[in-house]
């Protein structure tokens, strides 16, 4: 997503912390328009020719003192617009600006507790009736020397220095994360930093989106063809649609069928898209192409970059039949990016690699167009109804490009996809006659690749354990999982086990993320 100067916005200064991206999209939701840049890559020049409101500096992994691993311009401090540092970004500011950070001799990490010490437009109507809140800390360092002509407005018991400021300058500090979910009223401070303190007007909105998102796509694109890889998930048919009201019959949509798919996946999408949607589709039925290559593999991450350098070797053959094809769309969405790389080119570290980023060639023929690469999965979900697409697609749970490789791990066969597909189905079919399918961010069963004896009848048996998992998440980024009743249990479990030969035993994942991911692999 480029800059656009002309509109008045928030910009963030990454450090490389995993939630800068959740910082951007807390303001999106308060309907300002925000932006993310690289601290590499900003200085008080690009921010003058820039409609700026409003600075936030974000977290990130390291220190202070590692003055060789970031770049921090003090002229940014000279601008005269307010300025909002949160954790590592509230230890720059300090320590620029005079005060004196160190390791904390007791860290915080998760919940605690914070006590109000004095009045402040940013912390109006954030504490309770008691003057105190519960918000997320994530640090080994805190401020323990404020700057001068700065004053406290709460403290932690291990952080005296929690919330800072400098009304004047209009300099505000807080060592806690507002941006995620676990604190308490988070949104408000921001609301408040960005309506009381920056005095920005409301202007962004998912309608707002789909028109920026189109006319960017009409820029890059121009006048070639774009190829568009559909799964017949909610990110694909959303990039497949957004880039029709772009460039119309300039856009041909391929489907390949890698033989990962979820049962009968491959039939609904062709019915969805040639004659629900009356898009351009391409049906590849690459089935055996990708279990040939995939016999014998059981590392997750070479599975990953097997059916990601596949699926684009494909995409290439394809697109030597269509004349003058020069870009291959994806839907790659904002987790898939910072889960595998920094998109701003800060230090956030590799949890792993996604098929639609860490599995591409070096040297791909065709570029790439990614409209939903800055969107969580709830604005690609807005954007998909602004585009006129169905609820059923637009409410289906997310669905990973790798597919069901990577809900077996070890060997995959085509007898194990079979098992794995049919239970699945059972999963998903009973939340949906259950009514909680909406209520659930994402479900699925996994084979495991362990057998266990279990007894049927009369006879002993040795199969697979099948694991279920399902979780509530407001991004991706954190989850729990979902607390079902023993009789749904009970239930989903006897329907997998009597209707499927080859597993006896079905278990369900109580893990969170962290410290899990969503996928096993």
């Amino acid at each position: 997503m480029s800059l656009d100067n002309n509109l008045s916005k928030i910009l963030i200064i990454d450090f490389g912390s995993q939630f800068t991206q959740l910082i951007a999209r807390r303001i999106r939701e308060l309907g300002v328009f925000s932006e993310i840049v690289s601290h590499k890559k900003i200085n008080k020049k690009l921010i003058k020719k820039q409609n700026i409101k409003g600075l936030i500096l974000s977290g990130g992994p390291l220190n202070v003192y590692e003055k060789d691993k970031f770049n921090f311009d003090k002229n940014l401090l000279k601008i005269g617009i307010p300025i909002l540092g949160i954790c590592f970004g509230h230890q720059i500011l300090s320590k620029t600006l005079g005060g004196k950070v160190k390791k904390s001799n007791h860290r915080e990490f998760g919940l605690a507790e914070i006590k109000k010490v004095s009045n402040s437009q940013l912390t109006k109507n954030f504490f309770n009736n008691k003057n105190k809140n519960n918000v997320w800390m994530s640090h080994a360092d805190q401020v323990s020397k404020m700057p001068i002509n700065f004053k406290i407005i709460a403290s932690s018991k291990n952080s005296k220095l929690t919330i800072i400021e400098n009304v004047k300058e209009k300099y505000y500090g807080v060592q806690f994360h507002p941006e995620v979910t676990h604190t308490n009223k988070g949104k408000i401070l921001l609301r408040n930093f960005l309506f009381f303190i920056c005095k920005v007007k409301k202007n962004w909105s998912s309608k707002d989106q789909k028109l920026k998102l189109i006319n960017q796509i009409k820029e890059q694109v121009g006048n070639n063809k774009v190829i568009c890889g559909l799964s017949g998930g909610v990110d694909s048919s959303v990039v497949a649609q957004l880039i029709s009201k772009a460039i119309g019959k300039n856009l041909t949509c391929i489907f390949v069928n890698n033989g990962l798919l979820r049962k009968n996946e491959e039939a609904q999408v062709v019915k969805t898209f040639k004659k629900k949607l009356k898009i351009n589709l391409v049906y590849v039925n690459a089935e055996k192409e990708f279990i040939k290559k995939l016999k014998n593999v059981s590392d997750p991450e070479k599975k990953r970059k097997i059916i990601g350098n596949l699926f684009i070797k494909i995409f290439e053959r394809y697109a030597k039949k269509i004349k003058n094809v020069k870009f291959l769309a994806q839907g790659t969405l904002y987790p898939d990016l910072i889960e595998s790389k920094s998109v701003t080119g800060s230090q956030t570290s590799k949890i792993k690699s996604h098929h639609n980023v860490g599995g591409l060639p070096k040297k791909m023929k065709l570029k790439l167009v990614e409209p939903l690469k800055f969107l969580f999965k709830d604005e690609v979900r807005k954007l998909g109804l602004e585009l006129n697409l169905s609820k059923d697609i637009i409410s289906r749970h997310p669905f990973p490009g790798p597919g069901l490789a990577i809900r077996m791990p070890g060997n995959i066969t085509i007898h194990k996809l079979k098992i794995l597909k049919e239970a699945d189905y059972y999963f998903i079919n009973e939340l949906k006659k259950s009514h909680l399918y909406d209520k659930i961010w994402q479900a699925y069963a996994a084979l495991l690749p362990v057998k266990t004896v279990g007894v049927m009848g009369d006879n002993r048996t040795y199969e697979y354990i099948c694991l279920l998992r399902a979780i509530t998440s407001e991004d991706g980024m954190t989850a729990d999982f979902f607390n079902f009743s023993k009789e749904f249990m009970q239930s989903v479990s006897n329907q997998i086990i009597n209707n499927i030969r080859g597993i006896n035993r079905v278990v369900y994942d109580v893990t969170s993320k962290p410290p899990s991911t969503i996928e096993l692999e």
